[in-house]
């Protein structure tokens, strides 16, 4: 439904979608941050595993990967759950109670799977998850006694 013309948003309106879109503003600086400590994560296990080479150091390797890309999967939804909720308030006859910040009822609509496994987070995590397994079965090769 797009919001007609004739009907302007009221100034409570108005700094709701202040309020909503700082919120928002938060999440994305919290992801992108997340993604630096990930980077650097990674890099140090990279760094070690290129000095030395071992799957257990490898293996080990997946836990911040992972846990980060939980972390950050975490961000992504509360901020498309945000959205959703700004949609929502944006329009001129919004049902939305003034300065609700509730997204509970947007749940349903951004499911945790699509979020985790979106385009951004399978790239970014995805590609490093791969690098890491590269150096696993390296390792693996590496001790490997009948190859």
């Amino acid at each position: 439904m797009n919001p007609s013309p004739d009907i302007p948003i009221s100034d409570q309106q108005v700094k709701h979608l202040e309020f909503i879109q700082a919120i928002i503003a938060r999440l994305g600086n919290g992801s992108f941050l997340i993604k630096g400590w990930t980077l650097t994560a990674a890099g140090v296990f990279f760094a070690v595993l290129s000095k030395d080479l071992n799957w257990k150091v490898a293996v080990t390797g997946f836990v911040p990967i992972a846990g980060f890309w939980l972390l950050d999967s975490y961000y992504l939804r509360q901020e498309r759950l945000f959205r959703k909720l700004y949609d929502a308030v944006r329009l001129p006859a919004s049902a939305v109670e003034p300065f609700a910040m509730n997204v509970s009822s947007y749940h349903s609509t951004v499911p945790w799977r699509d979020v985790i496994t979106s385009h951004t987070m399978r790239n970014f995590y995805g590609t490093l998850a791969l690098v890491n397994l590269i150096f696993l079965v390296g390792g693996i090769f590496k001790d490997c006694a009948w190859c």
